[in-house]
């Protein structure tokens, strides 16, 4: 489904350069990020939820921007990794610090591969960046081309809220996108979620989870 939002435009932007720029470009930058922020490693999280998934499974990441979670999977042994992002310089820019991950730009509106293509696919702090009268569109996009598994890791709030984002509004969300997805798609349910408090402000909640197609 073809689809251009007021998120696409922003993120697309300089702003969504900036945030490319300023945020954790390789996996160890984000292991780094991890223990500093939940005092737990991402690879220890991946690993709790991966845990029974054989090393070539094809795994998508939909809003990967340079690619440094799939660095993460790539450093675990995972070797059949994907990744699509909305922003072109995010994108040229991973071309320089990945090597053997497939990387193009595209939109979780309309992910360019066909159905069932991929064993999990997942997003880290995308779902978050989308309108929530949007999320529909992305839940279904993303049920259409696993076979199976969903997971996610994303900002947790009962309800859902949003949030001043660097002075900009109508940017950034919080919600249980676990239950969200599972209510707005048919036949999927959740396997596995996990809260990870902030250390620093222990308000602040993020969500790991697994999700199933039946």
């Amino acid at each position: 489904m073809k689809l251009e939002t007021n998120q696409m435009k922003f993120w697309s932007g300089d702003f969504g350069k900036n945030y490319t720029d300023r945020n954790p470009n390789t996996g160890k930058q984000v292991e780094e990020y991890c223990i500093n922020t939940y005092g737990v490693s991402r690879t220890e999280m991946n690993t709790e939820f991966l845990i029974n998934f054989p090393k070539d499974i094809r795994i998508l990441e939909v809003g990967c921007n340079v690619g440094a979670q799939l660095q993460t999977l790539q450093n675990m042994g995972y070797n059949n990794l994907y990744g699509i992002e909305l922003q072109w310089y995010a994108v040229e820019k991973a071309k320089t610090l990945t090597k053997n991950i497939n990387i193009i730009q595209g939109s979780g509106f309309d992910i360019p591969f066909k159905d069932n293509y991929f064993d999990l696919v997942y997003t880290s702090g995308v779902l978050i960046h989308i309108n929530p009268n949007d999320l529909s569109v992305i839940f279904n996009e993303i049920a259409r081309c696993s076979n199976k598994y969903i997971w996610g890791f994303e900002y947790f709030s009962e309800e859902v809220e949003s949030i001043n984002y660097r002075g900009n509004e109508g940017f950034l969300w919080k919600a249980d996108y676990a239950k969200l997805f599972t209510n707005k798609v048919n036949n999927t349910k959740i396997i596995k979620q996990k809260k990870f408090e902030y250390l620093q402000d222990k308000k602040l909640t993020d969500n790991m989870f697994l999700i199933s197609k039946k």
